[in-house]
């Protein structure tokens, strides 16, 4: 179908990787499972040697842009509510180019980006996240947060 991603949907394992199917059950994943990290890219085979570059500058930098999925020791509220706005701060990214796909990692943090994001070399994949849980992760956000205010009020 055109328009559609082309991950296929439904299937528990995709490249070898297991596929996160719901909220809850990424929420148990980083439960259970800490220094996991959130990309939405290709995906790991294409990552693969590959670091991310700083588009403004040109710069190679020394590893993948991920997001951190492991919850700041200041946030008192839910596992659930912090991976639902980490998985939305770069939904954009998936987007606009429909062979980016949401996948979960882990690795050493060998830098820092542009945005303050952690820079992740030895990678390991962990799973897939089914675009499913994306939309989730947004129904959440919008819900349980004052989305898009900032500290202008």
């Amino acid at each position: 179908m055109q328009g559609e991603k082309t991950r296929p949907h439904g299937r528990s394992e995709v490249g070898g990787l297991p596929t996160i199917k719901s909220l809850d059950e990424l929420t148990e994943l980083v439960e259970r499972r800490p220094g996991l990290y959130l990309r939405y890219s290709k995906g790991p085979d294409a990552d693969e040697g590959r670091p991310s570059v700083d588009y403004e500058s040109g710069l190679e930098l020394p590893g993948l842009s991920v997001t951190v999925l492991d919850a700041e020791h200041w946030w008192t509220r839910s596992t659930h509510d912090w991976l639902a706005r980490q998985m939305c701060k770069y939904t954009h990214l998936a987007d606009q180019d429909e062979e980016r796909h949401a996948w979960v990692l882990t690795g050493r943090v060998a830098g820092r980006g542009p945005d303050h994001e952690p820079l992740i070399d030895h990678v390991e994949p962990v799973a897939w996240i089914d675009d499913s849980v994306v939309e989730q992760a947004r129904d959440h956000y919008e819900k349980a947060f004052d989305a898009g205010r900032d500290s202008t009020g």
